[in-house]
Order: C-alpha cells, then sequence, then structure tokens
C-alpha cells in the first residue's frame, strides 16, 4: 500500500474530472477508475463477454459496446445497475489495489463511486467535488443532451453529493470557474507533498 492515499469524488457532473486532469499535469499519480473500466469495457476489453452473457446482443454493436444503449438499461433501474457493478466491480478494484501497491509516495484514487463501494476505507484522505444538484442536473443535460428525466435518473443512481461532501475531510466547490476550482486543488495537493517532503 503506498504511503498516502486520498481519494478523489464526486457526483456526476461536479466538475471531478477536471480536478483530476489538472493534478495529473500537476505530476500527481492519478489511479483512475472510470479509466480501468472504460479499459475493461474497451474492444477486446476483459468484462465484454461476462456484459453480453448477462444482458445479450442487445447492449453491442458487433463486438463493440453499445455504452448509450446499456447505460439505458441501468440508469434508472436498480437491478440491472446491481448486475453490472458485480461484473465490472471487482476487476477494477484488482487493477486500482495494484496500482496502489506499485506506488510510492502519496496518490490519488480518482473514484466516481467511492462511498458506494465501499472505496473509502482504502483512504488515508477524501476529498470531494461539490455542486448543488440543480446545477449538476443543468451540467449533465447540456454535456450528454439529456431529458431532465435523465439527467435525474444518472444523478440518483449514486449517492447525493451532499452526503458524499458531508462524508469527506474536504470539500472542493466547483460553482466558479474551471480555473477557480483547479487552482483551489492544486493548493491543496502542494500542500500534502509538503508533508511528504524531508525535513531539511
Amino acid at each position: 500500500m503506498s504511503a498516502y492515499v486520498i481519494g478523489l469524488t464526486g457526483g456526476i457532473s461536479t466538475g471531478k474530472s477536471n480536478l483530476s486532469s489538472a493534478l495529473k499535469k500537476a505530476g500527481a499519480k492519478i489511479i483512475d477508475a472510470d479509466e480501468i473500466s472504460r479499459s475493461l469495457t474497451a474492444p477486446g476489453g476483459e468484462a465484454l463477454p461476462l456484459i453480453r452473457k448477462e444482458f445479450g446482443d442487445r447492449v453491442f454493436d458487433g463486438e463493440n459496446l453499445n455504452r448509450r444503449a446499456l447505460g439505458e438499461m441501468v440508469f434508472g433501474h436498480e437491478e440491472n445497475r446491481k448486475k453490472l457493478n458485480a461484473i465490472v466491480h471487482p476487476m477494477v478494484f484488482a487493477k486500482m489495489r495494484a496500482e496502489i501497491a506499485a506506488s510510492d509516495g502519496p496518490v490519488i484514487m480518482d473514484v466516481p463511486l467511492l462511498f458506494e463501494c465501499g472505496m473509502d476505507a482504502w483512504c488515508d484522505e477524501i476529498w470531494c467535488a461539490y455542486v448543488p444538484q440543480k446545477i449538476q442536473a443543468k451540467r449533465l443535460m447540456e454535456r450528454d443532451r439529456l431529458t431532465y428525466r435523465q439527467a435525474m435518473n444518472r444523478i440518483h443512481s449514486q449517492m447525493p453529493t451532499l452526503e458524499k461532501a458531508r462524508r469527506a475531510d474536504r470539500v472542493i466547490r466547483t460553482t466558479g470557474s474551471r480555473e477557480e476550482s483547479v487552482a483551489i486543488v492544486l493548493s491543496m495537493w502542494q500542500e500534502t507533498l509538503k508533508k511528504f517532503q524531508p525535513e531539511k
């Protein structure tokens, strides 16, 4: 296990990816759960045979996963969401544990479902990106061209962002500009690095 594990989380469309990208550019070691998950469901990915077995050919275009079709089956349908998570999550966990074990110094786990998956137990500290739900919905509708109902289904498939913020050690309000949010999280990262600098 790394010397120090920071969990970075937040609800959908709260600006977490912007924070994660900025931290990565600043040299932080990022272990991205979504990136690992996408690799598992990319063409030839390890999870595809099990997804096809569970959900059938209707969520595939030939050999490739149709993510939008799968999303329509999963978001707002609790039983299907649990089935998908039971396939993908154990594979993601295994790869993340391996990356943490191979890391030195502080690392950041970028995990949207950190609390839902119990991965908060892996962390020494948790940071949460937060905006009010109405801003989440507006951003999600604009980004993914969704109806309000579709956006709320996606939001409600996760723990409420307000609850995530309540459980976190530090909360990053991302209601301002992208640059303002980045400035906040990079300042937090610099504080973290100072803890691990050898004393002169």
